[in-house]
């Protein structure tokens, strides 16, 4: 039995697209954010919506490369990726939400083709297994949907 992996899908599957009970799920949170506001900084040294967003991707690509044992996105690259440079010509916030949607939804489909057993394995790159990187992984999701939630109260005041 796959137990602690379908719990795994499960819980990454409400914290993206469910009914969380943190509040709203993050795809619904992103969507609600008009792409015209992203760029703007709630303050000089916070980070946009739309660097957030790129942040919150540049990891679901590296969990998504580890679990299918790529050598893409090693530890250097995710580095020189991770708080980029963010081009609005380069990095659109409709662009953004697909290719996030896209990556998670890939890791969801190998997730369903794992045991529980793989959750054990050592990640490349890092001192931990998969269970703690998949389980990071969740928690990063939730932890940035809320900052971006907090950026967009912060700006409808402004």
């Amino acid at each position: 039995m796959n137990n602690e992996t379908e719990s795994i899908i499960k819980s990454l599957q409400e914290t993206l697209n469910g009914k969380p009970w943190f509040g709203k799920p993050v795809y619904g949170l992103l969507e609600e954010v008009h792409p015209a506001l992203v760029y703007r900084k709630p303050m000089e040294t916070g980070h946009s919506r739309i660097e957030l967003l790129y942040h919150m991707i540049t990891w679901s690509l590296f969990t998504l490369k580890r679990i299918e044992k790529s050598k893409e996105m090693d530890a250097d690259t995710v580095e020189a990726m991770d708080w980029r440079a963010i081009d609005p010509l380069d990095h659109t916030w409709l662009h953004g939400i697909d290719e996030f949607k896209q990556i998670n939804n890939s890791i969801l489909q190998l997730l369903r083709t794992k045991n529980d057993q793989w959750l054990e394995e050592r990640v490349d790159y890092r001192d931990y297994n998969f269970r703690k990187l998949l389980q990071g992984l969740v928690q990063h999701h939730i932890y940035h949907a809320g900052q971006i939630a907090y950026v967009n109260k912060l700006l409808q005041r402004e």
